[in-house]
């Protein structure tokens, strides 16, 4: 099953996700604020969609949710606070696809990604897209893949750190594409966005949402979405399976996760209630305005998931021989 598939069977269960009532033995949660631990700087796309997310939340959820922005280690910093808090649901931590590429990064990370944790919900995914600086020769996915052909290790691909969605993402593509393409490591998106726009870097994989604005000034050019259909907020734009290469996608995800031996009532109970503030059409217009595609259902399909991608992207790493200086 792909991320497409595996986000709309997500989706088609949330009715059963949604419980008509809290667990008898789990009615005294919450009795305190539950801290919700966000591993990227305040203002991003995960902080922004978490704040929504939350906000929808407190007419049902009972307790003061609080947002606590925890950056750095590549998000193991954050990640590792929720392995190591107690068990009781009080303390939660938001997840992209980062988690499920650290294991493969890093020699030893401070927890046990396989069995820390427990997965609690997935809130959706944001497709990404390939773009390339304008004064660039090829106009289109094909006719870029032909020039890389032609000129093997000329063009240049940007990405917001070594082994980062966005590296994996233009790996996978030299790999399918059989091109060689020299990849440019930031730290960051800011700056590897400031390098491509002044034309120091030839092409780099972004959120589609934060690319928009530069697509339609023509300060970038698409190249391709890399979900396996297009994109409402720019329906005009291919997708770079359409162009070729059909078992190409990729997006950012996010998911929630608890410490392992949470009680199935609480992981319930917080799936409930996130489900429902997805739902929520307030919710969907704030995050729909994003390109943030919901996706509520249960536990175990964010568990597989994680499962999924965890074999997959430890393939990508190795296959690429990308390693951490």
């Amino acid at each position: 099953m792909d991320r497409r598939q595996a986000l709309q069977t997500m989706a088609g269960a949330a009715s059963c996700a949604l419980l008509p009532a809290m667990p008898a033995h789990a009615q005294s949660y919450p009795a305190r604020p539950v801290r919700w631990l966000v591993p990227f700087p305040p203002g991003g796309t995960m902080d922004q969609v978490v704040r929504a997310v939350a906000q929808g939340m407190q007419g049902r959820f009972g307790q003061t949710l609080v947002i606590e922005n925890k950056p750095g280690a590549g998000t193991v910093i954050a990640v590792d606070q929720v392995a190591k808090s107690a068990p009781d649901g009080y303390t939660l931590v938001t997840v992209a696809n980062s988690f499920t590429i650290n294991p493969s990064l890093y020699a030893k990370l401070p927890y046990d990604t396989e069995h820390a944790f427990t997965p609690v919900a997935l809130l959706g995914a944001t497709a990404n897209i390939l773009v390339g600086r304008p004064g660039l020769e090829p106009k289109t996915l094909p006719q870029l893949i032909a020039y890389a052909k032609r000129h093997p290790g000329k063009l240049t691909y940007a990405s917001f750190g070594t082994g980062t969605s966005a590296h994996l993402a233009g790996e996978m593509l030299k790999q399918m594409a059989g091109v060689d393409i020299l990849h440019v490591p930031y730290k960051g998106g800011v700056p590897a966005l400031t390098d491509i726009l002044g034309g120091q870097v030839d092409l780099m994989i972004n959120n589609l949402p934060d690319m928009l604005p530069y697509l339609a000034n023509g300060k970038l050019r698409g190249y391709g979405v890399t979900s396996k259909t297009r994109s409402a907020l720019a329906p005009d734009l291919p997708t770079i399976a359409e162009q070729g290469y059909p078992d190409f996608e990729t997006n950012s995800w996010y998911g929630v996760l608890a410490p392992a031996g949470t009680p199935a009532a609480v992981v319930a109970y917080l799936n409930q209630a996130i489900n429902g503030s997805l739902e929520a059409s307030s919710t969907r217009t704030t995050l729909g305005g994003m390109g943030f595609d919901v996706a509520p259902g249960a536990p175990s399909q964010l568990g597989a998931l994680i499962a999924k991608d965890l074999k997959l992207n430890a393939k990508l790493v190795r296959d690429a021989n990308i390693k951490l200086d």
